[in-house]
């Protein structure tokens, strides 16, 4: 059974490397019509993609790009994005150009179209994939989930603590997991992200009270000011002025309350940073889920996730 993973997770594998490592190992390839990853190093004047084959030059043409170009509903900004970006395709044949170089035909399209038929389709709201974040947007991050394929993942479900915009959490081209939230009548797929990132006591758990910690502030409330310790958990500290969203704070937890799920913190010291965005942590990885619940047993409070 073919493997379907966002493109630009086999380009390093030795397999893939094999297939592109000369003319007959890539004539190998269209035989057995693997499913191979190069690099796209151009986009002509008629949205013809070539990718770099090592071995010889490889060309993509322009209904070959995408599924929904040949049909209009993809617009061919699908294929200049792709370039100096992997792209995953089978060998459909080969030619001889003007000056008699060899030339491989290739369709990312074919694999695309298996995708979405033997992979996609099959995904129901709960399952737990592997996907890499494409574009982001202040709504939420389209996201990679095989072979270039896109879903949605809106902002509200990229974590419990609140965040001012999606790049607080993720850069273009990051690999990360998701779970499916939904999947309406058209085959489209919705991504959820706060479901792996562990329960409130999961995160509380890292934490213990007389400590001084790192975090960040997301909100500033005249009742006071939440603090992110982790993305799936804040902290309140008193309000203090002249301390302002988005600063890095160094912060004393006060007292951590399970029945309330509230951390009190002191903050020591606020300023601005630049720090590179942390890689997510991961409490659940692969599987499916049915239900999610946040919120301790002894909290009054429910918050939970159906799917």
């Amino acid at each position: 059974m073919k493997l379907f993973k966002p493109e630009g997770q086999i380009i390093s594998t030795e397999e893939n490397k094999k297939y592109l490592s000369s003319p007959f190992a890539l004539r190998d390839a269209f035989y057995s019509e693997a499913f191979i990853e190069g690099r796209v190093t151009r986009c002509d004047s008629e949205h013809n993609l070539h990718v770099d084959l090592g071995c010889m030059k490889g060309i993509i043409p322009r209904n070959e790009g995408a599924v929904g170009i040949e049909e209009g509903t993809v617009r061919d900004i699908a294929l200049i994005s792709r370039v100096n970006k992997p792209v995953v395709f089978v060998v459909t044949g080969f030619r001889t150009d003007a000056v008699g170089n060899t030339v491989a035909m290739l369709s990312r399209r074919r694999v695309q179209q298996e995708c979405a038929q033997s992979y996609v389709s099959s995904l129901k709201a709960g399952d737990v994939i592997p996907a890499t974040v494409t574009h982001i947007e202040g709504f939420g991050v389209f996201c990679d989930i095989g072979a270039g394929l896109s879903a949605l993942m809106p902002i509200d479900s990229i974590s419990v603590s609140r965040i001012p915009h999606p790049g607080a959490r993720f850069t273009a081209g990051q690999n990360i997991f998701a779970v499916v939230r939904s999947v309406d009548e058209n085959g489209r797929i919705t991504l959820s992200h706060k479901e792996l990132l562990g329960t409130w006591e999961e995160n509380a758990a890292k934490f213990s009270v007389g400590e001084t910690v790192p975090g960040i502030v997301r909100s500033v409330e005249k009742y006071g000011i939440f603090v992110e310790l982790s993305p799936n958990l804040a902290g309140l500290a008193e309000f203090s002025e002249g301390i302002e969203p988005g600063s890095h704070a160094g912060v004393y937890i006060k007292s951590i309350i399970p029945s309330k799920m509230k951390i009190k913190l002191i903050i020591v010291d606020s300023f601005d940073a630049d720090y590179p965005v942390e890689p997510p942590e991961y409490f659940i990885d692969s599987g499916h889920i049915d239900r999610w619940v946040y919120s301790p047993a002894e909290s009054d409070k429910v918050i939970e996730s159906e799917f």
